[in-house]
């Protein structure tokens, strides 16, 4: 059992006068449940080889540390050719698990096996392709209150297939990046776009930009994922608690004891952009 406190302001209409009232909630903790972040990312330009695999398991909400796992298998099966890739934890008791020698092939098909405390975690999925960005463009009036720096990456899509992306936004000047989630049914084939709007960056600042080809699976639990950060399932101090969102990563042991997190993998492109 765990003891949260939070601060439940109310006033009263007659006597017009506010008063704080610390309310104490004894709440179930869950068992910790195994946290596989297997996100294959190969930047355009790059070989790919060098891949990295993090495994930790949940915790409390207000635990100051993320607990790792170290003394797993871990491996990714090419099934279309038969290759295999082990990721190894070469530094014990970081949780990462490091691969040096994977092939990433555009539009094949990898299986992800994980096993832990006897229990086996496997996910399957296929490598994407990206198109690239060509063209940034940046505003200085943007936002409600028009002081705000609103940066534009422009890329073309392609007409032959149908496409799903994610775009990720990260910059020094605020803790958390910005992701958005994409597809084409309305833009097949044209040029497409993705918006970062911002009030606390400024001129001199870097803002790194990364597009990801990726499956409309991925895409589908993204768009909750980024629903749910943004408060879309609403706001307040009485709204619904959020469940957990299930990835495409599956307990063949236990099917009662499935993992958080998802495994895909993606063509990227970076590109690393100086506020003017």
């Amino acid at each position: 059992m765990k003891n949260i406190k939070f601060i439940l302001l109310f006033a009263t209409t007659i006597l017009f006068i506010s008063c704080e009232e610390v309310v104490n909630l004894d709440l179930d903790t869950e068992d910790p449940k195994l946290v596989i972040d297997a996100s294959i990312d190969w930047v355009k330009g790059t070989p790919g080889n060098e891949q990295v695999i993090k495994l930790t398991t949940s915790t409390g909400y207000y635990e100051e540390t993320v607990p790792t796992v170290s003394g797993a298998t871990a491996f990714i099966t090419n099934t279309d050719n038969g290759s295999v890739f082990d990721f190894i934890e070469t530094v014990p008791g970081t949780g990462e698990y490091i691969c040096t020698n994977f092939e990433p092939i555009i539009g094949n098909n990898f299986e992800l096996t994980i096993i832990y405390n006897n229990e086996t975690y496997t996910a399957t999925e296929k490598m994407y392709p990206v198109s690239s960005i060509e063209n940034i463009t940046q505003k200085d009036d943007s936002g409600f209150s028009g002081d705000a720096i609103e940066i534009e990456a422009f890329f073309q899509d392609d007409p032959t297939a149908e496409n799903y992306y994610l775009s990720k936004f990260s910059t020094n000047a605020i803790p958390y990046p910005e992701y958005t989630a994409l597809d084409d049914e309305f833009s097949n084939g044209n040029l497409m776009s993705v918006l970062y709007i911002d009030d606390n960056i400024k001129s001199g600042d870097d803002l790194n930009i990364k597009l990801s080809g990726i499956s409309r699976r991925y895409y589908n639990y993204m768009e909750l994922v980024i629903t749910m950060i943004e408060g879309g399932a609403g706001s307040g101090p009485f709204q619904t608690t959020p469940a957990p969102i299930r990835g495409n990563l599956i307990n063949e042991t236990n099917e009662n004891n499935n993992p958080f997190g998802y495994f895909q993998l993606s063509e990227v492109d970076y590109v690393e952009y100086i506020i003017q």
